[in-house]
Order: structure tokens, then sequence, then C-alpha cells
């Protein structure tokens, strides 16, 4: 048969209540006023980084979306007919202006040619002939020997071999600019584009496209500004020029100057067209891209600046933690504006001599206590 321990029960009935001990020190029973609580421990101070407000005149600036043009586009058309001998270029290519890119069979203008120099050759030995024969016609003509009519008829036909030596020149002229159109070169630096003519083809001056090329360096930034930025756009480009900068996602800034605004705003839009050129010598940039631009048009002198960490927000708007009286939290409602890298401008709110929490925000509230832990930072 088993046994079970007695459990010892020790019970105070007083006034109909039980009352069970306290597990721990028995003298507690007898010291402990009723309803006494343990004193609360103090609540510790957090360390928290903090930042100075930084004070300097930072760049106002327009940002759009923008897309790259060619300055110099064209297609590359055979003037005369023949047969396409060959292709001097590769596709997509870099060319220089003059280059000979494509070759059309010349053969028939180098005929051409021959028979212009020789009708040529032919004509001045007649005026020759009639030259000499109008010179014997004078001394003839004074003497009474030669008729009038006939010395007339010899200055005539000096006259006539003149003008036929002359329509000779011209049609050399037009043969040798044709036996030219047989190379096809490039007029200005760029970048071909793809064959669209096979060799032996039969080109003709129909319009045959053979291919396309476009300059590379420049280029042209095309955006749109609307009407109040026009404003401040003129503004800006009155004193001078107005710089640029280009961004292109995954690559490297490059920087420029506004060149052209159109002399109408779109009425549908509300836009004007505008242009900034930049320059590319490294080909990486290609007509049809879209990038983003921005535009200098001034500086905001003696702006405050704080780190962007530090800026929180809520449905009252953006706030600011700060290092209040007695390194207790205090929160600032503000008003922020442009950005500047890390930093943000804050238009409202704090002072130059403020120091902001940018850190542990969301373990902090306003009247916590804080232990600040100087950050360094700069705003270039």
């Amino acid at each position: 048969m088993r046994l079970v321990k007695p459990i010892l029960i020790i019970a105070i009935v007083a006034g109909g209540v039980v009352l069970s001990p306290r597990i721990g020190d028995p003298r507690r029973w007898f010291n402990e006023p009723a309803g006494a609580t343990a004193p609360a421990p103090a609540m510790q101070a957090m360390p928290v980084p903090v930042s100075a407000v930084v004070k300097k005149s930072l760049a106002v600036t327009l940002d759009y979306s923008a897309r790259t043009e060619a300055v110099a586009r064209t297609q590359l058309q055979a003037k005369v007919s023949g047969y396409l001998l060959a292709q001097l270029a590769p596709d997509g290519s870099d060319v220089k202006a003059g280059d000979l890119l494509y070759r059309i069979d010349s053969r028939d203008y180098d005929l051409a040619l021959e028979q212009a120099k020789a009708q040529l050759e032919r004509d001045t030995a007649s005026l020759d002939y009639l030259k000499s024969s109008l010179d014997r016609g004078t001394d003839l003509a004074k003497s009474g020997f030669l008729s009038k009519d006939v010395y007339d008829q010899r200055t005539s036909a000096v006259r006539q071999a003149e003008s036929a030596l002359a329509i000779d020149r011209a049609a050399i002229k037009t043969a040798e600019l044709n036996r030219a159109y047989t190379e096809i070169r490039a007029p200005f630096a760029g970048r071909l584009g793809r064959n669209q003519a096979s060799i032996g083809t039969l080109v003709g001056n129909g319009g045959t496209v053979l291919n396309s090329l476009v300059q590379i360096d420049p280029v042209y930034v095309s955006f749109s500004p609307s009407e109040t930025d026009l404003a401040l756009i003129q503004k800006a480009r009155a004193k001078g020029e107005v710089p640029i900068e280009v961004t292109v996602p995954g690559g490297v800034s490059r920087r420029g100057a506004l060149t052209f605004i159109d002399n109408a705003v779109d009425a549908a839009t509300g836009t004007i067209q505008a242009r900034a050129t930049i320059q590319n010598a490294d080909g990486s940039l290609l007509p049809g891209q879209y990038v983003r631009i921005r535009v200098l048009v001034g500086d905001q002198p003696d702006t405050l600046l704080v780190p962007q960490a530090a800026l929180g927000s809520s449905q009252f708007g953006k706030f600011l933690y700060v290092v209040g009286d007695g390194a207790k939290v205090e929160l600032r409602q503000v008003q922020a504006g442009r950005t500047d890298g890390e930093f943000v401008a804050i238009l409202s709110g704090v002072a130059e001599t403020d120091q902001v929490i940018s850190g542990n925000l969301q373990k902090i509230g306003p009247g916590m206590p804080i232990q600040p832990v100087p950050k360094a930072v700069a705003a270039n």
C-alpha cells in the first residue's frame, strides 16, 4: 500500500476572507503595510546618435525625365544607278567625315567622262581652225577681197565654237560628278546602322537606302519643363550659361549646358520643349535613350540641412527628434525641402544650434531620457 505524504496547509481566516501567505521571506507578512508596492526602477537613458544641423548654400535644381537625340541623322542613298560593288565600312562602325562607305560600279560613268573629254578636244581643234580662218578673213575684208557677209559668218562660227567648248567643259564636270557619286562617303562623323542593300544589288537614283548614319558626339538631351519652371530657367539663362547634369541609369553622370528653348508653349500640356547639349566622346550614349536631367537654376543661401535618416513621417506630417532640455527627446514638426545627397533641407521647425537624433528613432519617444552620442557628418 502506497503512503501519501501529508501536505501542510496553513490558512488564516479573518472576517470570512482566506489569505494565502506569500512565497518568499516570511518577514514581509508583517512588515509591509497593506496596499504597499515596490518602487519602480529608474528609466535608463538610451544612447542615440545625434548630428548637428548643417548650414550651407544649396543649389536650386529642376529635375526632369529626358531623352537623347542625335545632332545629325541621315539615310545613305544612291544618287546614280549601278550595281553595288563593295561595302567598305562594317555595320555599326564609327566613321569619320569623308570616309568611303560604299562603292557602285563606275564603268559606265568612266566611259561618259572619257567621251566628254574627247568632245572637248574635238571642239577645241575646230575652234582653233575657225579662229585662224577669221584672222585671215579680217585682212581680206579690209582689202575688199572678202564680202562682209562671209566675214560675219566666220565671226559667228568662232563664237559658236567657243560656246560649244563651254558646253563640253560643263559636260566633263557633270561626268566627273556622276563618277564621284559612285563612291558614297560619310557626310559627317558618326555611327553606321544596319546595311540594307547586299553586294550586287542594282541601286538607282530612285532613293535606294543603303544604310543610316547618326552623329554620336555630341548629343542632344531633350526635356519638357512646365510653364512654372520656365520662368526660373529663363531667369537663370539671362545671367549666363545654364549648366545641366545628365544621369544615365547604371551609368556615369555627364555635364553640359542648356542650348535651346522652343518659341511656344504647348497649350495641351502646358510644357515647352527645351534641349541641352552634352559631349559623348566614348559613344556610350545612343539617340533615343531615356535619361534624367538636372538643371541648375540658382543657389539658396543659408539653408539648414539634416541627415535624411533623421527625418520621420506621421499622419501629421514630417518630424524630427531633437535633444531637448535635460537630455530628453523633443519632437519637432518640420517642413522638408529639397534633398542634397544624404541630406535634406529643412525649411522650418529647427534651428542651427539644434542637435538632431539620427538613429534609434523607433525606440524613442517624446520626453524619454537619452544619452547623445555625437555622429560626424559632412555636407559637401
